[in-house]
């Protein structure tokens, strides 16, 4: 078995048939994967990524490291069914159930719950995107967005452009939201007390002659709001003119 295979295998382990265990075959297993899935994922809700390392879920569970190893052969298979047990906690609707009437509304859903997933698991902010865990979680959030979009009269081509560039969007809002909570949890230090600290940047090096834009909106009050209130203003605002150019490719 290749180690795609073995990864396939683990992150599909609740969504297909098992090979029946051989009788005789020694004593049960005090743990199972989701157990270990589930001990990762709580290390790391509560006291970072770093803390979910194979010897650190081990000693939490009271077994040995090596012990650990017969369930999830590695840290970067572990990291991976972690990320997808969380990206299939925001329980989009699958086919067939109840979602909200309109598509604007359904894309909603999908950005709340990603941000919400985000803000439980900030740690999901310092695992790369590049190449996602290909199980249920991610999957499922793949079909929800492309059932969403496809209701759009778009053709196929724009239907899956379309999806990625919404799920593009909200998931690097929400990370970069995430690692923004990290920061502040790290640091014990709000943003805007960060920006206050270096107030002698507009006092003693900002220069209006080199800067006229930024001065003008500065005077015109354009810049009074905190930076919590302008990273959601500014979601909000990206994700609405994204969904208007969606909207006007189907006329």
């Amino acid at each position: 078995m290749t180690q795609a295979d073995r990864n396939l295998a683990l992150l599909w382990r609740n969504h297909r048939p098992l090979a029946a265990a051989a009788k005789g075959a020694g004593r049960r297993p005090s743990l199972d994967v989701n157990e270990v899935v589930a001990t990762g994922i709580r290390l790391a809700d509560s006291d970072g990524l770093s803390t979910a390392s194979m010897s650190g879920v081990a000693k939490e569970l009271g077994v040995g490291t090596m012990t650990l190893y017969t369930y999830v052969p590695s840290k970067d298979e572990l990291l991976e069914l972690m990320v997808d047990q969380v990206l299939g906690e925001r329980a989009l609707p699958g086919p067939g159930e109840p979602r909200p009437d309109d598509w604007r509304a359904q894309v909603g859903l999908y950005s709340e719950r990603t941000q919400l997933m985000f803000r439980q698991h900030p740690w999901l902010s310092q695992v790369s995107p590049i190449r996602p865990p290909a199980g249920p979680g991610l999957l499922a959030g793949r079909e929800y967005l492309l059932a969403v979009v496809s209701t759009l009269n778009l053709t196929p081509h724009d239907t899956n452009t379309a999806a990625l560039a919404i799920s593009t969007y909200v998931d690097s809002a929400a990370s970069l939201q995430a690692e923004s909570l990290l920061i502040e949890r790290a640091s014990g230090q709000s943003h805007d007390a960060w920006w206050t600290d270096r107030s002698d940047l507009w006092e003693t090096y900002f220069d209006v002659e080199r800067h006229p834009t930024m001065t003008a909106i500065w005077n015109a009050g354009g810049f009074t709001a905190s930076t919590n209130d302008v990273a959601a203003e500014s979601y909000d605002y990206g994700l609405s003119r994204l969904l208007d150019g969606i909207a006007l490719k189907t006329r």
